[in-house]
């Protein structure tokens, strides 16, 4: 049986990224994107700001970590907190806050109630088959958590023969890693399966990590209008942390380690079948899946305050549900959904008691205790979502084409406490230890529920057949996760542990307005893109702390103001040459933003959040490298304050990183990379104050080689 052309052709509409550039066979092709409407659409008819990275983007980068490829995009910043562990900052200071969502092929990787910012160490990014970025909240089809951007990392379309690849690579610090990959297909299936082992010594002293990531796709052809596709994909992440650095250590001891006993264990998984069937003018999807992940942990963030170690678990079974309609008059589009995610999750944490001592440069080092751990937290919580929404589209004129949506949030945790037989209470730490005796309040068994509407209304406009430009206004939202809900902050007292814990109950969703303005366009051989945006965010959660009783309280009490602007372009130089840059220029403040009785942050620039990130990219590729290519990057980042009182800042930095690769044979190609190229010394981030900074120290010059092979 031959393979049914037009299953293939509705899988790559609906799941692969847009064609590159650089096959010329596929240069005129229209620039798509998936992301807004999970299946594939106009980018020109999209109202929102998408960066594309493409497959062949990521199969030339060859990202040792998701920050090499992301930060190509314009107006995003991902830093390296060690391993492959991440920080992100899309319209949004720099931030582990739960304010990005994280999908693969459209499904996010986690419940809402259990986000984890370095969820792209639980992807297998570099053998992935591209990634779009829409930045600004999300369309209304997703819900929480989309508030600064979305990320989509798509997986590899199979391939219509047989193939096989495989690349080693060693590199500065113990680096290795091996990738291999190849599908086929048959009749009216296709599969593509790929594996993904790295590890390091870290340049730092005890960072080492291991990684095992694997990616499996099954597409079959249900009739010349279905389709099935199954996509099964796991991670197994090993890695030792990385504590901040003193000032003095940042410049005399780089390498140094302050908590070499602070470890992550990560175990992901997840499971999914879509089924599409498609006719001239319908589209129906449904989509079950299966998460499981477990994170087993001992932070480096909280040892200073609240040392401990602890073990999250979720389990997640939900589907996403959605039918598209399409009529004649206007190129009228209605598409209606419902998602629903159920995912039973859990907490047990102990405290623990550190010895610590000021070393010769400023910087404190801890040391793990005999003393045994004291069990501080037990809990099972199960997060319940069940979001319906509405889209529609329809084109008033051939230039002028508008959409609108409308997604209903209702969300619910179902609380067990599960700790000294469920009764309410505070209780102590681990006593004797590091910073002082802590007190930890624990509520009764309860459930907490919240809801939103998110509307969304946008439109596009053709100038002519080579300028677009688009206008949008989007609500989105923030539901507390259930670490924020249910694990109360470290107290100096029994009674006020309680009043923290059962402050937290009280939380209610943070909200975000977003007004967004954009053109695309192509001059000749120059490609550019530009956006402007003005993003309200309110209700963000304050840890209030009372002047005159000490006691904390977390409520929704702040608002900050975003606004900033975009640019991107990519222009042929000569023959040969292509230049490629993205510029961000943005303002991040707090318009209202009390902490205590004496500290009001109000009128303040945001923290850790840069005016200026760019990111310029000079690639040569002559025919005599024979499909070769070396490129020459320049990343730019600006400086930014280093606390809310803005007491200090740190100057920003410029680097410059080297690739090239290098085909030969059949089948054969060489690659190497070189980041840093100047070893210059630099933050991947800068906090504390401007009388007692800390940093994050960043990778030093690395050098990278590796072999492809392919057949």
């Amino acid at each position: 049986m031959k393979l049914n052309p037009i299953p293939l052709a509705l899988a790559g509409i609906l799941c692969a990224p847009a064609a590159s550039a650089a096959d010329p066979a596929e240069a005129a092709l229209p620039e798509m994107t998936v992301t807004g409407t999970r299946e594939g659409e106009l980018l020109s008819e999209t109202p929102a700001t998408v960066g594309i990275v493409k497959e062949q983007t990521l199969r030339e980068t060859r990202p040792t970590h998701p920050k090499e490829i992301l930060n190509q995009v314009p107006g995003v910043w991902v830093s390296n907190l060690s391993g492959e562990g991440h920080s992100t900052a899309i319209r949004q200071p720099l931030t582990t806050g739960a304010v990005y969502l994280y999908l693969e092929d459209g499904i996010p990787t986690r419940s809402t109630g259990f986000f984890n910012h370095n969820a792209l160490y639980e992807i297998n990014v570099p053998q992935s088959g591209g990634m779009e970025v829409m930045k600004g909240p999300g369309s209304a089809l997703y819900g929480s958590d989309a508030i600064g951007g979305t990320i989509n990392v798509l997986t590899r379309t199979p391939p219509k023969q047989a193939e096989f690849e495989l690349s080693g690579e060693a590199g500065s610090y113990g680096w290795g890693r091996i990738l291999m990959g190849g599908g086929n297909a048959h009749g009216d299936d296709a599969w593509r399966a790929s594996l993904n082992l790295t590890r390091t010594d870290g340049w730092q002293d005890n960072a080492g990590y291991d990684r095992q990531t694997g990616t499996a796709r099954w597409d079959r052809a249900l009739g010349d209008d279905a389709l099935l596709k199954t996509v099964l994909s796991f991670s197994k992440v090993d890695q030792q942390h990385v504590g901040k650095l003193s000032a003095g250590e940042f410049a005399a001891t780089p390498r140094a380690n302050n908590v070499p006993f602070s470890y992550r264990q990560v175990d992901a998984f997840r499971l999914s079948t879509a089924y599409e069937k498609e006719t001239a003018n319908s589209l129906l999807s449904i989509t079950p899946y299966f998460r499981d992940n477990s994170m087993e942990i001992l932070p480096n963030w909280s040892v200073g305050y609240d040392p401990s170690q602890y073990v999250t678990k979720n389990k997640s079974f939900g589907f996403l549900g959605k039918y598209r309609r399409d009529f004649e008059p206007l190129r009228a589009r209605l598409i209606v959904g419902l998602d629903f995610d159920y995912s039973p999750g859990s907490r047990d944490e102990d405290s623990l008691r550190l010895d610590k001592f000021t070393n010769a440069y400023g910087g404190v080092t801890y040391s793990r205790n005999a003393a045994a751990p004291v069990q501080i937290y037990d809990y099972d919580v199960t997060y319940r979502g069940i979001s319906p929404y509405v889209h529609g589209e329809a084109s008033l004129s051939d230039r002028l084409r508008l959409n609108a949506g409308l997604r209903y949030d209702d969300m619910q945790y179902d609380y067990e406490n599960k700790f000294n037989n469920g009764v309410a209470g505070a209780t102590q730490g681990a006593a004797g230890a590091f910073p002082g005796n802590g007190w930890y309040g624990h509520v009764a068994s309860t459930k907490v529920g919240y809801s939103h509407w998110g509307p969304k209304l946008g439109a596009t406009y053709a100038f002519s057949d080579t300028l677009n430009g688009f206008a949008a206004y989007s609500n989105s939202f923030r539901t507390p996760s259930e670490g924020q809900v249910f694990r109360g902050s470290r107290e100096s007292t029994a009674i006020k542990a309680q009043a923290a814990a059962e402050s937290l109950l009280n939380l209610e969703p943070v909200i975000v307005d977003n007004l967004e303005l954009g053109l695309r366009g192509q001059s000749g051989a120059l490609r550019y893109e530009a956006s402007v945006y003005h993003m309200t965010k309110k209700d963000d959660i304050v840890s209030y702390v009372d002047p005159v009783t000490t006691q904390r309280t977390v409520v929704n009490a702040g608002k900050t103001l975003h606004r900033g602007i975009e640019l991107g372009l990519g222009l042929p130089l000569a023959q040969d040459w292509q230049l490629d840059a993205s510029l961000s220029y943005a303002k991040h403040t707090y318009e209202t933003w009390t902490v205590s009785g004496t500290a009001d942050y109000s009128g303040k620039e945001m923290e850790t959040a840069p005016r200026v990130i760019a990111n310029t990219r000079l690639s040569y590729a002559p025919g005599t490298l024979n499909g070769g290519r070396v490129q020459l990057e320049w990343f730019r980042l600006g400086s930014y304050w280093l606390d809310a009182a803005n007491t200090g800042k740190y100057g920003g930095h410029n680097l410059l990183n080297l690739r090239a690769n290098y085909p030969f044979g059949k089948g054969m190609e060489v690659f190497g990379s070189i980041s840093n190229l100047f070893d210059k010394r630099y933050a991947e981030t800068a906090d504390g104050t401007g009388a007692a900074p800390t940093y994050t120290a960043g990778l030093p010059r690395t050098a990278i080689l590796g072999l492809q092979a392919k057949w």
